[in-house]
């Protein structure tokens, strides 16, 4: 599995890959349950590693740390997945 950081700059930087619609759910540790965000609503700011803000659908920003992604689809389609515990390789 890749790390979501590199899958996240494949969609952005290859034209091919990145056509599609994309969504990712991470998990909120306030509500213990996975959060499904489209990716225009996520804001990853330019040389940030760690977080990005995520926009709800109440417009609700939250900051969240990458390790917290565990799914994203491509045109409702699973290709990433990473299962609590797990380590990115």
């Amino acid at each position: 599995m890749i790390p979501i950081h590199e899958l996240l700059a494949r969609i952005r930087w290859d034209p091919e890959f990145g056509k599609g619609k994309f969504e990712l759910a991470y998990e909120d540790k306030v509500e213990h349950q996975l959060k499904r965000v489209p990716l225009e609503r996520i804001d990853i700011e330019s040389g940030q590693h760690f977080t990005f803000e995520a926009e709800e659908e109440d417009g609700t920003l939250h900051t969240v740390p990458f390790h917290r992604v565990r799914k994203v689809w491509r045109d409702g389609t699973l290709i990433w997945e990473r299962h609590p515990g797990s380590k990115a390789k």
